[in-house]
């Protein structure tokens, strides 16, 4: 696959994905304005096929992901309304492609830029990780909530937050929930830049563009160094997670976590 191949204008599949090229710069907008950008399983299983494709294409050099409107970047995959409709292997299955997409985007050749232009929620804060570099618009927050409902973040929140912000701010972010605003974000080194919102998705493609404007040897080469510092012990913390998740999603306090959110009551969990 050549970038000649990608659409030089803004296109919308029936997946809810927007992809658009310009140069060697290809931005991907989560376009679904009628249910907060949610990362259904058709989303993600079309930007796996379009990570598949792009991890073979020698003229993209960077890439920009973002969300369509204003408010949400994404809500993520799974709330506990969301999870109401799903069965817990149905669940664990959502979960399992979520990961896989994740750890492809991660491992892309191509610099990966998140454009944080609204709410990124629970698997779409994840998403967010995954990417290279993560830029947000000034009103922009980001928030881990799965502990609120009795669950750890499943796609690889509790693996990557920790090189991002640090071990202890990591826990702290996921174990209450916590929201956090853009200017925390910046502060934090989560987010690399902070912009106004109408100028945010300018300001990610520009340094996409300046990013492929330089050497692919050596964009790809010192993005190819970090992930292979990084991989040994990533691996095993994804594996962990995978087993963890399974149990996590058969135990009681993952269904009163939902049942409590659901009924709008505090949640009585038991550890079991």
């Amino acid at each position: 696959m050549t970038s000649s191949q990608w659409p030089a204008a803004p296109i919308k599949g029936p997946e809810g994905v927007g992809v658009a090229r310009e140069g060697g710069v290809l931005t991907l907008t989560l376009d679904r304005p009628t249910d907060q950008n949610r990362l259904t399983r058709d989303v993600l299983v079309s930007l796996q096929s379009i990570a598949d494709r792009l991890r073979d294409d020698g003229e993209i050099q960077a890439i920009v992901v973002t969300g369509s409107g204003t408010e949400f970047f994404s809500m993520g995959i799974l709330n506990p309304a969301v999870r109401a409709s799903y069965t817990k292997e149905q669940i664990l299955e959502l979960v399992r492609t979520a990961n896989r997409l994740y750890d492809a985007i991660e491992a892309l050749p191509q610099i990966v830029i998140a454009a944080l232009n609204g709410i990124a929620r629970a698997g779409a804060a994840e998403l967010s990780l995954a990417c290279d570099i993560r830029l947000a618009a000034a009103h922009a927050t980001f928030a881990l909530p799965e502990a609120l409902w009795g669950g750890f973040p499943g796609a690889g929140g509790p693996v990557r937050l920790p090189s991002i912000v640090g071990r202890a701010r990591a826990l702290e972010l996921i174990c209450t929930g916590r929201e956090i605003d853009a200017a925390e974000m910046e502060r934090l080194g989560l987010a690399l830049s902070v912009y106004p919102g109408d100028r945010l998705l300018a300001e990610a493609r520009g340094l996409a563009a300046r990013i492929a404007a330089s050497g692919p040897l050596a964009t790809r080469g010192a993005k190819r160094i970090m992930n292979v510092r990084n991989a040994g012990g990533f691996a095993a913390a994804r594996a962990l997670s995978d087993a963890l998740r399974h149990e996590l999603e058969w135990s009681r306090d993952v269904d009163e976590g939902m049942a409590a959110h659901r009924a709008g009551r505090a949640p009585r969990f038991t550890g079991r």
